[in-house]
């Protein structure tokens, strides 16, 4: 049914646009703490320190079940964001 697949594709669409704002926030808080944390050049241009390089390159390499329990928990957080935001969303189709 054509208004059927209407439907879904417009929630979609607003899921999408929805998960795209969070993706959006989360890359604009992350980009904010990176930043709070390098030294800034005379030219503007930003110096990560090396034990953020070395310690963000580590966990880069590392797959989720092999992080600390801290760094999980990191992740964890982000992903009980994505959720309330699902969950947001579902409460206000209701």
């Amino acid at each position: 049914n054509e208004v059927a697949m209407n439907k879904i594709t417009m929630k979609n669409d607003d899921i999408i646009e929805l998960l795209a704002e969070f993706e959006h926030d989360r890359w604009s808080r992350w980009q904010k703490y990176l930043f709070s944390k390098c030294i800034v050049n005379d030219d503007g241009t930003l110096t990560i320190p090396k034990e953020l390089v070395n310690r963000w390159t580590r966990q880069i390499n590392t797959n989720y079940k092999n992080l600390s329990e801290r760094e999980k928990d990191s992740d964890r957080k982000e992903a009980i964001r994505i959720i309330k935001c699902i969950e947001k969303r579902r409460i206000s189709d209701e």
